[in-house]
């Protein structure tokens, strides 16, 4: 099992700081969300992890090195990363695009082989892709090209996986359906799985490891339910609510306060 670190890690776009001197562990073999309000540095957090983004300062560690030290193939053969919203090539199969994720094997001296045609196909099946193999990405729902992308990811065959929001844009059916897949995955095989969620009951429900992120920084991390409170929501959200606990999975839910239509009744009421 690959490890996952953070040392005195420095973030930006130009003159800008958004993460500043941060060290994070990732949980191995656990499922961690990352958690916060717009321009907290989630996803610029992730994109460092995947080596996306080079450093202002510090380093990103993956299995006890450096990563800005590694080579891209090194790094592709242990982490994977499936970013917000990603492009397919028009016209491109879901099979062709499942066969991408073995770049990382492949070689002048080593070409395709029966290791990468079952990779391939072990993760159009954990996916239920495997009908869908022959058509074009770009024809598939929302679920089903999200579920295409995701099967790359899995043929890479990483022990990490990071994920930038990966149920954006998508009805809430396809929400569960790709969170179930990855709690599935993470259950089954053990894999360490990172993801940026917008929607915290989601995250409560789903992570093993929330880590919450604030002003350049961690605000707070941990387990759900020792991490969710009413003041939490309101230091890293800036919003009021009531935090119940969910009646299906006993984790924290966040019913945000607002102007709802019971609320307007109850004053044309009292009014």
């Amino acid at each position: 099992m690959n490890s996952l670190t953070t040392k005195d890690l420095i973030l930006g776009y130009g003159e800008e700081t958004i993460i500043d001197s941060l060290d994070i562990d990732i949980p191995e073999g656990e499922i961690t969300v990352f958690v916060g309000g717009n321009g907290c540095g989630k996803s610029t957090l992730l994109r460092s992890m995947a080596r996306l983004l080079k450093p202002k300062d510090g380093e990103v560690v993956l299995d006890g090195e450096a990563i800005a030290k590694l080579s891209t193939k090194e790094v592709a053969k242990q982490l994977a990363i499936l970013p917000q919203s990603p492009v397919t090539p028009e016209g491109l199969t879901v099979l062709q695009l499942v066969k991408q994720g073995r770049y990382p094997y492949q070689s002048w001296f080593k070409q395709w082989s029966n290791e990468d045609e079952e990779a391939v196909e072990e993760a159009l099946r954990v996916t239920n892709m495997t009908e869908f193999k022959e058509r074009s990405v770009d024809s598939l729902s929302g679920g089903q090209r999200q579920r295409a992308w995701i099967a790359m990811t899995l043929a890479q065959d990483t022990d990490i996986i990071l994920l930038d929001e990966p149920t954006t844009y998508l009805d809430m059916t396809y929400q569960i359906e790709i969170l179930d897949l990855l709690f599935e995955l993470n259950e089954r095989e053990g894999k360490t799985i990172v993801m940026v969620l917008h929607d915290l009951n989601l995250a409560s429900r789903y992570a093993n490891h929330i880590v919450a992120l604030k002003e350049r920084g961690i605000y707070a991390q941990g387990k759900p339910e020792d991490v969710v409170t009413c003041q939490f929501v309101q230091d890293v959200f800036e919003m009021t609510c009531n935090v119940m606990t969910d009646p299906l999975f006993g984790t924290p839910m966040c019913i945000p306060h607002g102007r709802g239509r019971c609320l307007i009744q109850q004053q044309r009421q009292s009014g």
